[in-house]
């Protein structure tokens, strides 16, 4: 698993005062009431002022010929995961360049021990959430297991839903043996993500989750793959538990941006699961997951602190109270 990364300041919500909550997060979206307004209910929209990043409503969607622009111009990506409306809000005020709605919502979500159990159906309710909070964000949906696999008529069923859910784009495992739906998409004007090297949906032909690409044979099969989704026309490619070096030569080799996670720095991008960027699973750690917050902790403990102020008779305030 490797050493756990030391958190920095800004990973850190802990210790912090009432008052440099209500300064520095503001609830954004949600209903609150001023006690010196009326009896009705308003929203709270105003931002930080340290905050920086471009409004959602005026900032230029970025787009799959970014993805390409950036690889040219030698910029790095990043992506995240994303499930839910609460947090795609959240990221759509982020530098964050895109988002992957991905079939790890099964386990993530839902609690299964692998992505098997997604559909096509789970993954457009996800997409529709996404999409309502994501305002200008680049959006990629996953095509959950077998749905690419039946033809190329129900593969092109699936895509649609999830174009239609919102997705810019869709993402595919593999290549061997579904190159013609790979085609057939980019044909149709759907924008296609690749994702070789740890393929979950094929964890049980690994044997597991494991690191991929290790042997010569194995990592001379991961560049062929990358050359084909190039060559059938993918924009990007993820690149998943794949040892550094290979990484770095596809990446090298390549006219598309790869997307790395366990794949080392030698990528044109990185994406991690939002949760376990977050920290929010001290029980789950994998190598390549660095926690840029101590998420549970901070979760934990505003709960215990809800708790305790519920049974103490101090939540809530008269501030917080209608008359």
């Amino acid at each position: 698993m490797g050493r756990r990364p030391a958190l920095g300041r800004a990973g850190n919500c802990i210790g912090r005062t009432k008052a440099e909550y209500i300064v520095n997060e503001p609830r954004v979206g949600y209903p609150f009431r001023n006690p010196e307004d009326s009896e009705s209910l308003s929203l709270q929209t105003e931002q930080p002022a340290a905050f920086n990043s471009p409004s959602p409503t005026t900032r230029r969607a970025v787009s799959n010929m970014d993805f390409l622009r950036a690889k040219a111009e030698g910029r790095k990506l990043s992506m995240v995961t994303c499930y839910d409306y609460t947090f795609a809000r959240l990221l759509s005020k982020s530098p964050i360049d895109g988002i992957l709605v991905g079939d790890s919502a099964a386990m993530v979500m839902q609690g299964h021990p692998s992505t098997l159990s997604a559909s096509t159906e789970l993954m457009r309710l996800h997409t529709e959430a996404v999409v309502r909070g994501a305002a200008g964000k680049f959006i990629v949906a996953d095509m959950p297991f077998l749905s690419f696999r039946k033809g190329l008529a129900a593969a092109l069923d699936s895509a649609s839903i999830l174009m239609v859910a919102g997705a810019h784009a869709v993402k595919l495992e593999g290549v061997d043996g579904h190159e013609d739906v790979v085609q057939r998409m980019v044909q149709s004007g759907i924008p296609v993500m690749g994702h070789i090297g740890l393929q979950p949906q094929s964890v049980h032909a690994y044997g597991g989750f494991r690191v991929q690409g290790r042997s010569r044979d194995s990592g001379q099969n991961i560049v062929r793959q990358a050359t084909a989704l190039e060559e059938l026309g993918a924009f990007a490619i993820v690149l998943e538990c794949v040892p550094a070096n290979l990484a770095r030569d596809i990446s090298a080799g390549l006219r598309i941006p790869t997307i790395g996670i366990g794949a080392g720095a030698g990528c044109d991008g990185q994406i991690l699961v939002l949760q376990d960027l977050l920290g929010m699973n001290r029980d789950f750690r994998p190598k390549f997951a660095r926690p840029f917050l101590d998420g549970e902790r901070c979760v934990l403990e505003a709960l215990a602190g809800f708790g305790h102020a519920v049974k103490a008779g101090t939540f809530p305030a008269l501030e917080e109270s209608y008359s």
